[in-house]
This record gives structure tokens, sequence and C-alpha cells, in this order.
């Protein structure tokens, strides 16, 4: 079987353009040393392959090294390391990836990230199998059409690889997931494998930086950008450059920052990074409910849109002016408190007002995004008053970063079983409270369950699918720093006539 899946391997490296018939033999010979064999045997049959194909040649090579001793254990950590480096034989080196990508870029951006989505795909650094395992679905709500996705293209890890993880040695090396070192990497039993992984170098407002997509594309085109200097996030004048000098170079994508502080920020917060796109959230359609001016800034369109979070939008054909108007925001949110609705802009001398900012282009204009962020606790909200509140957590308690600003939820791989035995214990009428798993559900079912006259097996999923959108609904207005009643919004308004 090794053999025939050696072949396979090197047909579907064709398929995709990852190698030429120049390189047939060379790749089919770089295999053989890999699993110890030394020669290839004879073989008759014509060997076609599609690209769904590579999960099954993978799996089944994966089997014979493990069987051989060349795979130590079988776990999904130990097999991903491996099945890495069996792809890195087929990929090309970074210099070609490069030279591609600009000759491409010469005739048309667009040609250019869509040649490398391509390659990270056919190089399963992105792996399509995995990711067609994510639940998604569109939520309908008063703030447009929100994005659900239950996250299922992470791979559990074995209690086995745990126990190794936290008895490994811990390396510096590289610093973290989004340092340029990750480049060819082989990996480790804490680190993931990154001999398939490309980064293709851009310069943005001056600095090195570089340019990959998210082995998890939460949507399409789903890209991170990356200083090349491992140093912390930091939302200043110069991001708001590298922002526009981005969507300048890639005028197709939109590309936004994570806020800098805890809670409110990303999950990786000591590299200095961006997630961009080709795709149009809900927060990017959601219109302008209410306009205002800035002194100074009179040109400059500016209004409060109509979105659970507190969103600034920003809109001119000249980027500088919209640097410009940023920085003057961005100065006067960093010191604002307004104790009539709990916004306090540090306490005890620790800081908690920021920004989470998202530009695109728009026609003719380009449009920048404010997300008033606030990462305040008390005792009543230990994870943040700005936060998912307790009553949410059953469904989402991570922190609201980037991606959920804009509108998509990533919500736990938990939720998937969940739901199935949810529904199950709903159609029979069994006593949910009583299920360890399913008890943390049982207030929201009964605040749901009423509404709805018919509950059956047919529309049972999509009951729930709905009301999980709801609950994202609320954990969006729970993050905004202004609530979308009366008093929060006339305190909103109070925030931007200050700003004059």
């Amino acid at each position: 079987m090794i053999q025939k899946n050696i072949r396979e391997l090197v047909q579907y490296g064709l398929l995709t353009g990852l190698i030429e018939k120049e390189d047939q033999i060379y790749t089919t010979n770089r295999l053989l040393e890999l699993f110890e064999l030394d020669e290839l045997e004879e073989a008759e049959e014509n060997i076609e392959v599609t690209v769904e194909d590579l999960e099954r040649i993978l799996g089944e090579m994966l089997d014979y090294a493990y069987e051989k001793g060349i795979l130590s254990e079988n776990g999904v950590v130990y097999r991903d390391l491996f099945d890495t480096r069996i792809m890195s034989m087929l990929v090309p080196r970074p210099s070609e990836v490069i030279r591609e990508f600009h000759d491409k870029y010469e005739k048309d951006p667009k040609q250019a990230t869509d040649y490398f989505y391509q390659l990270s795909q056919d190089t399963d650094y992105i792996r399509r199998y995995r990711i067609k395992k994510d639940q998604k679905w569109i939520s309908s709500t008063k703030y447009g059409d929100l994005d659900i996705t239950i996250n299922l293209s992470k791979p559990e890890k074995d209690p086995k690889a745990i126990a190794a993880a936290k008895n490994a040695k811990q390396s510096g090396y590289p610093k973290c997931l989004l340092c340029m070192e990750n480049e060819g990497y082989a990996g480790r039993i804490n680190h993931p494998a990154r001999q398939n992984h490309r980064v293709i170098p851009v310069t943005i407002n001056g600095s090195r930086w570089g340019f990959q997509y998210s082995p998890y594309v939460y949507y399409n085109e789903h890209c991170i950008v990356f200083n090349s200097s491992h140093i912390p996030m930091k939302i200043e004048h110069d991001t708001f450059c590298k922002l526009f000098d981005f969507v300048k170079q890639f005028p197709h994508y939109f590309v936004g920052s994570n806020a800098d502080l805890p809670i409110v920020g990303g999950s990786i917060l000591s590299h200095d990074h961006f997630q961009g796109g080709c795709y149009e959230f809900a927060m990017a359609k959601a219109p302008v409910e209410r306009n205002f001016t800035v002194k100074g800034f009179e040109d400059v369109e500016a209004g409060i849109v109509n979105w659970p979070m507190s969103v600034i939008r920003i809109s001119h054909k000249d980027s500088d002016r919209l640097v410009a108007m940023a920085d003057v925001i961005l100065e006067k949110w960093r010191g604002y408190s307004d104790e009539a609705v709990f916004i306090y802009a540090e306490t005890d001398g620790e800081p908690h007002n920021t920004i989470t900012p998202i530009a695109r282009r728009r026609g003719d204009k380009f449009e920048l995004d404010l997300v008033l962020r606030n990462n305040i606790t008390t005792k009543e909200h230990p994870l943040g008053v700005y936060h998912p509140h307790a009553n949410l957590h059953h469904i989402k308690k991570e922190n609201i970063g980037l991606i959920e600003v804009m509108g998509l939820a990533v919500l736990p791989a938990r939720l998937k079983g969940e739901m199935e035995h949810l529904a199950e214990a709903i159609l029979s009428g069994a006593d949910i409270r009583k299920d360890e798993e399913l008890e943390k559900h049982a207030d929201w079912v009964e605040a749901f369950l009423p509404g709805y006259q018919d509950v059956n097996r047919e529309n049972i999923m999509e009951i729930l699918h709905k009301e999980i959108g709801n609950v994202f609904m609320q954990v969006l207005e729970d993050a905004g720093v202004y609530k979308r009643d009366e008093e929060g919004q006339a305190a909103f308004d109070r925030f931007t006539a200050s700003i004059n």
C-alpha cells in the first residue's frame, strides 16, 4: 500500500501544480527516503487521484509509518507533525513562492492572492477536509445576518499528547505562532509543524511584515499580516497608517487589528498583527444610523453604526484625513470617562479604553470603523463588564476579538455534541437540569421554548441554531460599551460631541 500511496501523492503534486513533471523522480525518491524504502516497485496500473483523495492518502501513509515504527505515537498531534513533514516534500521553496506571487501581483493583486490561497490549501497547510467539518449557518437578527461557526477543524489533543506537552522542554523558538521563524519549522509536541507553510514578505508603512493565511480560515481568504519582529500589539497612529497601506496594496481585502488590552484583545497580544480577507461581514453591511461632525474634519463623513457594539465609521477619499481623525478619536477615547454609564478610562492607574479598528475600500473612498472597547472588571463581572456575561457562558465565554466584533461567532467544538443531545432531550421531554452535560443550558431552554408552538424532529436544530444566533447577538450587546437603549445612545452622543 505504501508504494501505491507514494505514487498517489506524487500524482497529487502534479495535479495541483505543487511539482512539475521534471520533479517527479526527485519527489518520489525523497518520499522513499522518508519511509525508509530502497526502491519503488514496478506498477502496471495508471494512478489517478483527485484533490479529495489527499486525506485518505495521508491517512494510509501515517498508518504505515506507525506500523513500521517510523512514527512513534499514533495520536492526532504526532500524526499532524508527521503528515506535515510528508507534505513538505511537495512544497516549493519560499523564494519560488515569493517570485510567483510577485509575478502575478504585477498583473493583478487579486491574481496573486488567489494563487497564494490556493497554494496554502494544496500544501495541506489549510486542511480542507477539516475545515469542511465546521458547522456554519447564518442567523438573522435586528442588526443583520450574523455568521455562526462551531469550530471543529482544530483537533482535540489526546491525553498522552497533553501529558507529553506538559513535560516537554519549553523552547523560545519560534517565540510564538506568528513569528517568521515558523516557516519551514518541523514543530514539536507543543508547537505545530509548519514545513508546508509559506510567508510572503510585504512592506507596510516602511516596515517589514509577513503575509499568510490562517490555517483555520474562519471566513473566505482569512489572512494574517504580522510584524517581522516579535513586538506587542499597540493601537496608535502607525496602526492606522499600516491598515490603510495594506488595503492600498490589496484593495480587494479588508484588514483590521485586535485591540491592545487583555480581555478585549485577541488571543496573541504579544505579537503585533492584523487579520483581513476577502469577505464582507455583517458589521461592514450595517448602516450608519446617525451622523456627527468633528471640528476641523467637516469634510470627513462620520457616524454611529447600527450595531450591537459601539462603532464609529469615518469615510473619505483621502486616507490621510481618516488617519488624522482616527488619531483624535483614539486620543479622546483613551482618556474618556462617563461614570453615569460606567465608563472609566482607568482605575488604580490601569488603562481600560482602547479601540478595535477595521479598514476597507468602499468604491473610490476609504472607510475606517473604530470599535470602542473597555476592559474594566468588577466582582460581579470578573471576566469583564464589556464581555459576555455569565448567563451566556453556556454558549460563548471566550474573549470577543476582531472576528466576533465584525459579526462572526467562533463557538467551541463542545456545542456540536451538546446541541445534538439537547435536541433529543427537548423532543423526549427529559429533565435537562438532571443532565450533567446539558444542565448549563436549562435556563436558556426554559426561556425560549415557550415561544415555539410546534417543536418537532424536523425543526428542532433550526430552532437551536436561531436561538444560538440570538445568544451571540446578546454577547455582542454585552461587549458594547454604549448600550442600545436610550440612555446608552445618549451617552454615545455625548462622547462624539466631546471629540470637538
